[in-house]
């Protein structure tokens, strides 16, 4: 779908490692507009700011401009400027979002500025015992972040692919194709998520954070799932993710 010299616009870029894989696609002709708005110094082992500079200086690094931006402000800017992409590209972000209505509104400022867009997200069904941890992990801190009147975890919105499309077919796209595929057991995003439930502090934040008794049961029996279910299926080079869903989409002529 995206082919040698096509003008791809990627939201939520974060460390860059789609960015890298897009700009080697587009090739020399294409170009790579990257949007994210986290600061220079945040992530872990590398920096966004290290990770960008990393890429801006290999053979790709002419082909791509980092943006630093709210992906809806970024597109209203787009908008009043008429600037336009071949595709949009939305790799593993979705959670990230502060509410399904960001999502909404990302879908609908997309309309006119590209004419496909591809997305791909974790797709919280865990193919095999060692995955089932992960996605208990993104529903407990889904549950609790989504009291906070503002967050910056890694899990905000964790929609499931039915969830994404039926955001996304409401706002005027419809879904040509979708496919399914299971992480690498390398892959640590996962145990990296678990980990961070499995402290103390998790719960310490559910009773500073959820006023609702019954509210603060369900999220701490979340916890207690997932530490049921992870001393009996976790360890560091066993933990990886659930299916991932990678979602085509085109835009709904007229």
């Amino acid at each position: 779908m995206i082919q040698q010299g096509s003008r791809v616009l990627e939201l939520g870029c974060g460390q860059d490692s789609c960015t890298a894989v897009l700009a080697a696609v587009v090739g020399s002709s294409g170009h790579v507009d990257a949007v994210d708005p986290a600061p220079g110094n945040y992530g872990a082992p590398f920096t966004l700011e290290q990770a960008q500079s990393h890429i801006s200086a290999s053979e790709v690094g002419d082909r791509i401009t980092w943006h630093r931006a709210e992906p809806e402000q970024f597109l209203l800017d787009a908008a009043s400027r008429q600037e336009t992409w071949d595709v949009a590209a939305l790799a593993h972000c979705i959670w990230y979002f502060s509410s399904a209505e960001t999502l909404t509104n990302t879908m609908r400022a997309l309309k006119g500025r590209v004419r496909s867009v591809c997305i791909a997200e974790y797709a919280l069904h865990a193919t095999e015992q060692a995955a089932v941890p992960h996605v208990l992990a993104a529903l407990a801190r889904g549950m609790l972040e989504a009291h906070k009147e503002s967050s910056q975890a890694n899990i905000r919105t964790p929609l499931s692919p039915n969830a994404i499309r039926q955001i996304i077919e409401t706002s005027g796209w419809r879904v040509e194709s979708k496919t399914t595929a299971v992480p690498a057991k390398g892959l640590l995003d996962g145990y990296w998520e678990v980990e961070m439930i499995r402290r103390d502090e998790f719960l310490e934040e559910i009773r500073n954070t959820v006023r609702d008794q019954r509210m603060q049961n369900s999220a701490v029996f979340s916890k207690r799932c997932y530490d049921c279910c992870r001393k009996r299926t976790v360890r560091r080079e066993g933990v990886h993710d659930g299916r991932l869903g990678c979602v085509l989409l085109r835009n709904v002529a007229g």
